[in-house]
């Protein structure tokens, strides 16, 4: 058998970065076992009809290394990851329940410090953690820890945040600048100069939710770009919208320090992940509304309208500095593994 052939019948690290393979274990694997109207959305979070109530639940796994970084740690990555999560799908963020996977030879001085990360983060904002699991393995790597978080919020009346909502001439949005994440983990892997190398832009998106409450009637579909970055999660929409997007270059904000990592690795910022950010595809006529009102939100002033929507079935291209087009695609390997 090929070595070609041999890791396809694997599982490789590229299966967990949200790119081209991570999509064809959920389409092959995952889908055909676990198919149901519910994970037929294939939102951020499922939502639930429960006695007129609609519920929105949503699951994740973090591992990530360092497990502290510039900005955070992996214990607030877990909490914002999760609460984000619903807050994209338009719900109100009420419980989360934290399961840990703990690595033998783990010091518990720095357990300690990532469940204090937790309990400061979830209890700022109101959403207590009411469950969970504990279970120490063998893993020859005493950072190997695993933090797996459900959380459970309630769907503001007349909100359907879905893809299918998308129309031509829509805008696309992004809260703040992107790949601030991902650049952040690399360059603490290698040791980048600590005053200049970049922060995570690790942060709960509850406060930008509020203030986006007067214009759900205009936002079409939200999402977090986390794993996959910007690119992956524009892709992921424009496909499931059966729709085009263009994107301005020169619209997409993305800090220096940022550019400077994603240079020296080879890297695109644009599929970095990003923490903190929301992206938003919005009706034109309120696009310049919302882009005032994200901009008074902390952590969100270089907010930007960065495309139009168009036709066609699911394609994503970039109108470059330079003047050319080029189109964004799934990505096939992982710049980083073990990122959120």
């Amino acid at each position: 058998m090929s070595e070609k052939n041999q890791l396809q019948d694997i599982i490789i690290s590229s299966h967990g970065d949200g790119g081209l393979l991570t999509h064809r274990l959920l389409q092959e694997i995952f889908y055909p076992s676990f198919n149901n109207k519910w994970l037929q959305q294939e939102g951020d979070a499922a939502v639930l009809n429960l006695n007129g109530l609609r519920l929105a639940m949503t699951t994740d796994s973090f591992v990530i290394s360092p497990l502290f970084f510039k900005g955070g740690d992996i214990g607030k990555l877990a909490v914002c990851g999760t609460v984000n999560d619903l807050v994209v799908s338009g719900a109100k963020p009420l419980w989360l329940s934290a399961a840990f996977i703990l690595p033998t030879g783990m010091e518990q001085i720095d357990l300690k410090k990532i469940v204090k990360s937790m309990e400061e983060t979830a209890n700022g904002l109101k959403v207590p953690i009411v469950t969970g699991d504990t279970k120490v393995v063998d893993s020859g790597d005493r950072d190997n820890l695993f933090i797996n978080t459900t959380g459970i919020g309630l769907v503001q009346p007349g909100i359907c945040f879905h893809p299918r909502n998308i129309e031509p001439n829509d805008v696309v949005i992004v809260s703040g600048s992107v790949g601030d994440h991902g650049a952040a983990i690399l360059a603490q892997r290698l040791q980048f100069d600590g005053n200049s190398s970049p922060a995570s832009d690790c942060a709960p998106l509850v406060e930008l939710s509020e203030k986006m409450k007067p214009f759900y009637d205009d936002i079409k579909v939200m999402r977090d770009p986390t794993r996959g970055g910007l690119a992956t999660t524009l892709i992921e929409l424009a496909v499931a919208g059966r729709i085009d997007l263009v994107l301005e270059e020169e619209a997409i904000p993305v800090k220096t320090e940022v550019s400077a990592v994603a240079d020296i690795l080879g890297v695109d910022p644009y599929y970095l992940a990003s923490e903190g950010r929301a992206v938003l595809i919005a009706r034109a006529a309120a696009g310049n509304r919302i882009l005032k009102t994200l901009r008074s939100v902390a952590g969100a002033e270089s907010s930007s309208i960065i495309g139009v929507v168009g036709e066609g079935e699911g394609a994503v291209y970039l109108r470059t500095r330079l003047g050319g087009t080029r189109r964004l695609k799934m990505l096939s390997g992982t710049p980083l593994p073990r990122i959120c």
